[in-house]
């Protein structure tokens, strides 16, 4: 591989943008500031894509210790995530010039929006477990101050949970670096795993505890249970914009880290057929189902939000934790499926909150009848969740379904695709009332006091793009070739 120092400009040029949006005085002025962070943004989309174009690109910067090089390359899995991080970010920023303007902070949340969106970017690019692990937690501490943006007692309570529960993870993923440098050949990423087998011959036990341990340490970032509880608590709080990046794009931070430990480190040959897949898939399926429930009680529509993410992205580990291809194949495409349904989902939530100050789902009586096109493209998005075909959630449920089955693991190969088909039942029962009642309000609905409260173009853009893309199983070819591509590379 040719050493590119380019492979740097994804990283670093979002972050030294974000540090000027924080220092420079004159992008207090909202006109320049708008135009900065846009153009900030747009070119941090372009650099990405260039690199993300490049052949057998790779970086290496300094080593610090034995077999712990930070390092940087381009593969199936960076392209695929690389390129949702800088279209989400950009749909979240676009979207956030007019929301924004009932906050406060502008210069510290574009400040650190901008920084998180480097950081995140990084634990994309990372070549190996030290500087996954290192832009992993960079990424934590660099995204925490969205959530305690607007500094009431409540956003500290979610910020301090929110660092919490993503440290307890990481140190946790931590265990996995000395383990893998004393069993393994490299801490780099090569498809297959890295395990010496000689050298883990005799510990086996052992080392099936370290992967439980980094693998459930991990998922924390992701919503899985038990250390899930930090994300119905931060996205309420959050300003829409922050929740929608929080939701669609930082929790595949743990689906990234997931995906290098079980196919680049550890390996599926060692970990398929173990009780640590048995117990993943199974606390996989808990999360999945306990996630709905908990978002159908939920009256509170942001928070309804959080817990149907900690449900889906669950589905995303679900596939993982198969170990097959077809499954595999079913989990990336909701990678692609969640994060732009649950973006549009929150950015149509704070479209609502903005313009109407309704923040619970029994106030939304009637919305349909003030904000069409918003309710529209949430409409779109959730059968998008729900799974409605041709919306992309079909698409992605099919093979997770087809995947689990052709697994043969006892129960669960039945047991899986019988929680998705419940979990989309009740995906459906939390969702789809929002929308029922939004158009159709009903004879008590006083409609002599209807006004229109559509947003303006920086709202509806990001929201008419997501809703869109959400239908794309219509013509699901390119996708499901990408994703395809990355299920070659890994099985």
């Amino acid at each position: 591989m040719k050493n590119t120092v380019s492979l740097l400009l994804p990283i670093l040029f979002p972050m030294l943008c974000g540090i000027l949006v924080g220092l420079l005085p004159a992008l207090k002025d909202e006109s320049k500031r708008r135009t900065f962070v846009l153009s900030s943004l747009i070119l941090t989309f372009l650099f990405t894509l260039w690199q993300l174009l490049l052949k057998d690109a790779s970086l290496y910067l300094f080593t610090l210790a034995p077999k712990a090089d930070i390092a940087f390359s381009v593969d199936s899995v960076t392209r695929l995530f690389a390129s949702l991080i800088v279209f989400m970010w950009l749909m979240s920023g676009i979207f956030s010039f007019e929301y924004m303007k009932h906050e406060k902070n502008h210069n510290r949340y574009y400040c650190f929006f901008l920084l998180g969106e480097g950081a995140m970017l990084g634990v994309a690019f990372a070549s190996n477990y030290v500087t996954m692990y290192l832009c992993f937690e960079w990424m934590t501490l660099l995204t925490l101050p969205m959530v305690l943006h607007s500094q009431t007692e409540e956003a500290i309570k979610a910020g301090m949970k929110y660092l919490l529960y993503s440290f307890a993870g990481a140190f946790a993923g931590l265990m996995g670096i000395p383990f893998l440098a004393r069993y393994g050949n490299t801490l780099n990423f090569v498809p297959g795993g890295t395990l010496d087998m000689a050298l883990v011959e005799g510990h086996e036990a052992l080392l099936l505890g370290v992967a439980f341990a980094v693998i459930l340490g991990f998922g924390a970032k992701a919503g899985l249970f038990p250390l899930h509880a930090w994300l119905p608590t931060a996205h309420p709080v959050a300003p829409a914009p922050a929740s929608a990046v929080l939701s669609g794009v930082i929790t595949k931070a743990g689906v990234i880290a997931i995906i290098r430990v079980i196919y680049y480190q550890f390996g599926t040959a060692f970990l398929s057929g173990t009780w640590v897949q048995t117990v993943l898939l199974s606390i996989a399926l808990l999360t999945v189902f306990m996630g709905s429930s908990m978002a159908f009680r939920e009256k509170l529509l942001k928070k309804r939000l959080a817990y149907s993410t900690v449900s889906q992205v669950s589905y995303i580990l679900f596939g993982l934790f198969l170990m097959h291809p077809t499954a595999m194949t079913g989990a990336l495409l909701h990678v692609l499926c969640h994060s732009v349904a649950k973006d549009g989902l929150f950015l149509c939530a704070g479209a609502i909150i903005y313009k109407t100050h309704k923040t619970d789902v029994t106030e939304l009586t009637g919305i349909g009848k003030e904000m069409p096109v918003t309710i529209w493209c949430f409409t779109l998005c959730s059968l998008a969740l729900v799974g409605i075909p041709p919306m992309c959630g079909f698409m992605s449920k099919w093979y997770l379904a087809l995947g689990s089955l052709a697994s043969g693991i006892p129960v669960i190969s039945w047991l899986g695709p019988a929680i998705l088909l419940i979990s989309a039942l009740l995906t459906a029962a939390y969702l789809l009332p929002i929308t029922i009642k939004g158009f159709f309000p009903g004879e008590d609905y006083d409609y002599s006091s209807l006004t229109k409260k559509e947003p303006n173009a920086w709202m509806l853009v990001p929201l008419v793009i997501l809703a869109a893309l959400a239908a794309f199983t219509i013509f699901p070819q390119p996708f499901l070739s990408l994703v395809e591509g990355v299920t070659a590379s890994l099985m």
